[in-house]
């Protein structure tokens, strides 16, 4: 059942679902599965796997140089995925990414992905390097979600990226994307944002799901103005809860997205880690139960370094 039955399946009942990251190369899986544990007794409706290619680092040279260096810290998301429908039994949504890879390399996903049973993908252009001023595509790579996109539509469609048939064609992948309620930090504008968005639907992306936000009016507007552009899919809000001090400056900066007034003028009173935790408890609560008076019932969270926070966010809302 891909993600757009089980919303639809699920359209009157309030769901959520959450994200995690694969362990650190040479982690064990522990404090995922530890992770897992601690929300899947509320019942999550799937759960979403994020993937990491490689990125650039910098390392010292015995002259005092520095040279760049491409390495992958987060490898093995496909494994992660089929891991966790074995032992959970519950859908899992592996993100397909452009950034880092090639396009054989995301057709091998894809046959990987068909031989595991996942059928459910999270499609994305993925994050410019760190110190670059725009996003560089891998040569042989694609440069845009549309790019990828039109390569897995391809693929359902029983062709190889080069154009040869599939001798025996599995299940279609269902998949859904990303957008923006404060816009990408790349587009010029909201409206232009959205003109994609609409494309990447009217290519076959069956929802969206938000990067995080703290002022629901921006989610509602943005959602007003989608369905005004002729976008019909679900439309997710992903939600992260404050869990730190350092994040009144590092969240707008990493996600580009604003606090709202309201809750940045309550973040400069506290003096604790944990007096900020405990606020973002209570914005996130607010948030999501003002998100379900208006008719929004399914939610995503975004649990990195806010595992706990998350639980007991979802603890009130039951």
């Amino acid at each position: 059942m891909n993600v757009a039955e089980l919303l639809n399946r699920n359209k009157d009942q309030r769901n959520f679902s959450f994200e995690l990251l694969p362990p650190l190369k040479g982690s064990g899986t522990d404090k995922l599965f530890a992770t897992i544990e601690k929300l899947k007794e509320f019942g999550p409706l799937y759960i979403n796997i994020t993937t990491h290619h490689s990125e650039y680092v910098y390392r010292q040279l015995d002259n005092g140089q520095f040279e760049r260096l491409r390495i992958r810290r987060r490898p093995g998301t496909i494994a992660i995925a089929a891991a966790i429908q074995q032992r959970y039994d519950l859908p899992v949504i592996p993100h397909v990414i452009c950034s880092g890879t090639t396009v054989e390399q995301t057709e091998y996903e894809l046959l990987d992905l068909q031989f595991l049973g996942i059928s459910n993908l999270l499609l994305l252009r993925g994050d410019k390097a760190r110190d670059d001023r725009s996003f560089t595509p891998t040569e042989g790579g694609h440069a845009h979600t549309t790019d990828l996109i039109a390569q897995v539509n391809r693929f359902n469609e029983g062709f190889f990226a080069d154009g040869s048939p599939i001798k025996c064609p599995g299940t279609p992948f269902g998949y859904g994307v990303a957008c923006y309620p404060e816009k990408h930090e790349e587009a010029p504008n909201l409206e232009m944002d959205m003109k994609y968005l609409r494309q990447k639907q009217d290519m076959g992306a069956q929802y969206a799901v938000t990067q995080l936000f703290y002022d629901n009016r921006k989610y509602f507007s943005f959602v007003d103005k989608a369905r005004q552009m002729g976008i019909t899919i679900p439309i997710i809000p992903g939600i992260k809860p404050l869990a730190k001090l350092s994040q009144l400056t590092t969240v707008p900066k990493t996600f580009h997205c604003d606090f709202p007034q309201e809750l940045a003028s309550e973040i400069v009173k506290c003096t604790t880690d944990e007096q900020a935790r405990q606020l973002g408890i209570e914005w996130t609560t607010h948030q999501c139960r003002e998100l379900y008076a208006h008719g929004v019932n399914n939610i995503h969270f975004y649990t990195v370094s806010a595992v706990d926070s998350v639980r007991e966010v979802v603890r009130r809302l039951q």
